[in-house]
């Protein structure tokens, strides 16, 4: 059922709204159970089951034509119509970079909607993280807060868990492996060594491993809460989301 229609122009492009009423259909059953995703820069998510989703650097890549565009601006004579030229060339490249990182984070959201029943994530600081002058531009332009946002109404349409481990929770210092927690570790150390147990990790394979098993204890705890279940039954993560 059509109720509206809202035409719109941005930067020389012409668009219609359209706002419908319709039933929604039950999301189909999953075949995969639960992942852990890690965000970072180098790498924009890390999985658990070892599937990473390049950051398409979609500003730092365009950096110098945006300077270039920007100079012919401020060159131009005020009020002339070459300087409106050059402005709309620079609104053009502003959106085709907002467009390619929408695109990046509408894809990776609906894939891991669409394929998983449990996504745990990271309750990730951003503001915080933003004091760090080296890497704030490099924060911003991935959009943490628009990739929590779609995966929140992305969930409920396809029916997908969102757990958010909480802020504190070492994901990354944490040994997926003997849960030792390695306080040495810095922002630099990729890869490490865990003291106890001798295991090689990948920071961030690491990192999203640990989110997983953050997420199979609260999907557990939430199930016994639920169905009181003896405690001899074996909760495993195809049992709990069947």
């Amino acid at each position: 059922k059509i109720l509206s229609a809202t035409v719109s122009e941005h930067t020389g492009h012409w668009f219609v709204s359209v706002q419908v009423e319709q039933e929604v259909p039950n999301a189909p059953k999953k075949v995969e159970a639960i992942v852990g995703v890690d965000l970072g820069i180098k790498s924009l998510a890390v999985c658990s089951d070892g599937k990473t989703f390049e950051n398409p650097k979609a500003l730092r890549s365009r950096l110098k034509q945006l300077r270039r565009l920007q100079q012919h601006v401020s060159r131009k004579v005020k009020g002339s119509q070459n300087r409106k030229k050059a402005a709309r060339k620079v609104a053009r490249l502003h959106y085709r970079i907002s467009n390619i990182r929408k695109d990046t984070l509408h894809k990776i959201t609906s894939e891991l909607t669409k394929t998983k029943s449990v996504v745990v994530i990271e309750d990730l600081n951003v503001s915080g993280m933003l004091k760090n002058h080296r890497l704030a531009q490099a924060i911003q332009e991935i959009g943490f807060g628009e990739f929590r946002r779609q995966l929140d109404y992305k969930g409920i349409w396809n029916g997908c868990k969102i757990v958010v481990a909480d802020r504190y929770f070492p994901s990354s210092k944490l040994c997926s492996n003997c849960g030792c927690v390695n306080d040495k570790l810095t922002l630099a150390d990729r890869e490490w060594t865990c003291p106890d147990c001798g295991v090689h990790h990948d920071r961030d394979l690491n990192a999203s491993t640990n989110l997983k098993n953050y997420g199979i204890k609260v999907v557990a705890s939430s199930v016994k809460t639920i169905n009181s279940p003896t405690e001899k039954e074996a909760l495993t993560p195809s049992m709990l989301l069947a």
